[in-house]
């Protein structure tokens, strides 16, 4: 009976083993398509990763201040991306349970609907041909009735969308100038808009209809709260803009929830039609992965500019300043907002010295910032891009001030640091100042997060600890938590939760006054490097 007993077992466990060597382990893919990168992770249920791959983005400049990149060349980037990864992981293609997809914002491109062919390039979002436009219109009559007009409608009825729009003011960021100016320079979109033969898309929606051959055609909410073209409060393209601009609502895709069913990726692409089950822009995937879900939650990305977003909750901020509401996410019933404020030059920043054998590596910044007590008078303004909120001048310049004949390398680079932890101070206390939603921690992200001296410094600007974690990457990792949650490879956010891990912390060393008189002088650098340019071609 023993025997036959252990045999019984013995045969049941050889049968268990079988059935585990004949089902793959799965996988979840996180990409980010940003700026300059694209990168793809392999993450176990874990949420470890197990296969990286990264390209540098190629950003084309036609003109002085168009920023731009190529559709195919772009498209054949990612697809090699995702392989390599995947190859990297030392896996299978049938062994990824879904794809997520989370892009860098406000860059677009329309093509034609029938061929599927590009009518130009992409056009970044620190793209500034349009900086003229954004004048005029931001001093036209029209948008100044447009703000009287919605003053008076606010101040009888307390509706938040009135408030809005009497505080409405277009920057070079937004797309709606962007692509009016388009139509008005492009004759084939122009046309096409016409034929309703012209199809408008972000990074994500280009990517999408890549991926699926031409057959899926969709957004998200969170990218398509990012263009400014798209109603928060009614949850649709904006009518009243498209009448604005000329623009055709019927050029915009479906608006889909971000944790969703996408569709499936042509199986000739990857050898495996992999469900795509999240699309999501960049900063929301972020302030996903770093597990900010509920209301005051804060966290700062600082790749190729700095992100600082709030988690608003079910109600969307309407802004006097110029801080930006955004839809973060939308799963099912749930629908989250941000708040946001970004500077567009951070990463640029220290790319654009490197380029000049500043140093050689980024990893040396912190330590020449460190080898000296000040910046020795030297004050540097990050304008690549203009200077957004609470500054808002696009005809700024970059620039540096107090330079002597005893000025090192060392000066320039920490002076570089300085301005972005100064940016880091403006965008929080804008934050902090006009969001009435208490502040609970701060989490930080991206590539200039890994610099000490920025760090430590923006924590001791602030007054506040901020929580950096292990994994800086945090828009791939939120794309992935975003696609497993729709197919059930994580269960819910109390999960996800449990997989983030901290890796330092950083708490204010130095009181704020420390740091008064360096910050008054880089202020007064800033405010005469504003307005410098008088047109943007």
């Amino acid at each position: 009976m023993r025997r036959d007993a252990a045999e019984a077992l013995e045969g049941d466990v050889t049968a268990a083993a079988a059935v585990s060597m004949a089902v793959p382990v799965k996988y979840m893919l996180g990409v980010d398509v940003g700026s300059t990168v694209i990168r793809c992770h392999v993450y176990d249920k874990a949420a470890a990763i197990k296969g990286v791959s990264a390209k540098q983005v190629e950003t084309l400049h036609p003109q002085p201040g168009w920023v731009e990149m190529d559709p195919e060349s772009l498209w054949t980037q990612f697809v090699d991306v995702v392989k390599e990864a995947v190859q990297a992981a030392g896996i299978k293609m049938n062994q990824i349970s879904a794809l997520g997809l989370a892009t860098h914002r406000a860059t677009f491109l329309t093509w034609n609907r029938e061929t599927g062919k590009p009518f130009h390039n992409f056009i970044s979002w620190q793209d500034r041909r349009a900086a003229d436009l954004v004048k005029s219109w931001n001093r036209s009559f029209l948008m100044k009735a447009v703000h009287g007009f919605s003053s008076l409608l606010h101040f009888f009825t307390r509706i938040e969308l009135f408030l809005m729009a009497s505080t409405l003011t277009f920057t070079t960021q937004h797309i709606p100038l962007r692509l009016a100016w388009v139509l008005q320079h492009i004759p084939e979109v122009e046309q096409a808009a016409k034929d309703d033969n012209c199809c408008f898309g972000t990074v994500d929606t280009w990517l999408l209809y890549k991926l699926t051959k031409g057959t899926v055609y969709a957004t998200d909410y969170s990218n398509a709260s990012t263009t400014a073209f798209f109603d928060p409060f009614k949850l649709q393209w904006s009518v009243i803009l498209g009448k604005l601009f000329s623009i055709p609502i019927s050029i915009f895709p479906p608006v889909k929830d971000t944790s969703h069913m996408f569709g499936l990726v042509d199986a000739e692409i990857f050898g495996e039609p992999i469900p795509v089950t999240a699309l999501v822009a960049d900063q929301q995937a972020a302030m996903f992965g770093e597990c900010c879900f509920n209301p005051g939650d804060v966290k700062v990305t600082m790749g190729t500019g700095s992100f600082w977003d709030i988690n608003t909750g079910s109600r969307v901020h309407v802004s006097r300043t110029g801080l930006y509401p955004l839809i973060g996410w939308k799963i099912g019933k749930e629908l989250t907002y941000l708040a946001e404020g970004n500077a567009s030059d951070t990463g640029n920043t220290i790319k654009w010295a490197q380029n000049l054998d500043f140093f050689t590596n980024a990893e040396e910044t912190s330590r020449m910032a460190y080898s000296l007590v000040n910046s020795g008078g030297v004050c540097f303004v990050p304008s690549f891009s203009g200077l957004q909120i609470p500054v808002n001048d696009p005809c700024a310049c970059t620039s540096f001030m107090g330079i002597t004949s005893s000025t090192t390398k060392n000066h320039l680079v920490r002076a570089m640091l300085e301005s972005i932890a100064f940016r880091n101070k403006q965008l929080y206390e804008t934050i902090a100042r006009e969001v009435a939603v208490p502040t609970t921690y701060i989490r930080a992200d991206g590539g200039v997060s890994k610099n000490s001296f920025v760090m430590q410094m923006t924590s001791d600007l602030i007054d506040k600890t901020i929580d950096k974690p292990v994994i800086t990457d945090m828009s791939c990792l939120g794309a992935a938590f975003l696609a497993g949650l729709a197919i059930g490879f994580w269960s819910d956010k109390e999960e996800l939760k449990k997989l983030r891990q901290t890796d330092v912390v950083f708490k204010p060393q130095k009181g704020p006054k420390e740091y008064e008189l360096t910050m008054n002088n880089w202020t007064k650098a800033v405010q005469r490097s504003l307005h410098w340019y008088s047109q943007i071609s």
